[in-house]
């Protein structure tokens, strides 16, 4: 059995503490996530911070009012927010939603023996949808953990993950998850079948 890899997406200060709804979601999935990590963490798997980070010759890029970016490179808005983050754990610059676009993270899981990923962050139906697809391509069994993900708009989220579940994704809670792992040894790999 492969190793599990948890991506998180976007847990930077800039993007969390964006606006006050954004601010609420993370707070309220915090306890749950913070406890999911650690019970991966202990279990031996991989923990990967996709870190964005905006460039500025990105015509794309969002700026805040006064015209700077985002999490620009080197700032404190940029940093994974500390209760995330554990000193064994990766973090992994990536310049669009996805954390396998334009970056090495394939090549890294690969050396690491990765098989199975586990994404989470926000928001849903942005970067843990397009990692979690981008995955799926790459031959990844993928998993998201639906109280490990969050969105400014609920029905977002809900549309999200049930794209994902139809799709590519195996979708639970966090405390199945790692009831499923525990008891099997690995999270088995879902069958997709077409319609």
């Amino acid at each position: 059995m492969g190793k599990i890899a948890v991506l998180t997406n976007d847990l930077q200060y800039d993007l969390v503490h964006k606006n006050p709804q954004r601010s609420a979601v993370v707070a309220e999935a915090t306890p749950v996530f913070v406890k999911f990590l650690e019970e991966i963490r202990q279990r031996g798997h991989i923990v990967v911070h996709l870190q964005l980070i905006s460039l500025a010759d990105d015509a794309t890029a969002e700026r805040k009012p006064d015209g700077t970016l985002y999490v620009a490179s080197g700032s404190a808005g940029a940093e994974i927010l500390e209760e995330f983050l554990d000193p064994g754990d990766i973090v992994l610059e990536k310049n669009k939603d996805s954390g396998f676009y334009e970056t090495d993270l394939h090549d890294r899981l690969q050396q690491a023996g990765v098989d199975t990923v586990v994404i989470t962050g926000m928001q849903t139906q942005i970067c843990v949808q397009t990692t979690a697809a981008d995955a799926f391509f790459r031959g990844y069994n993928v998993w998201v953990p639906a109280d490990c993900v969050v969105s400014t708009n609920p029905a977002d989220r809900d549309r999200a993950l049930e794209w994902l579940g139809g799709y590519c994704a195996t979708v639970v809670d966090a405390a199945e998850l790692i009831d499923v792992l525990d008891a099997n040894g690995h999270l088995p790999r879902k069958a997709v079948v077409a319609p």
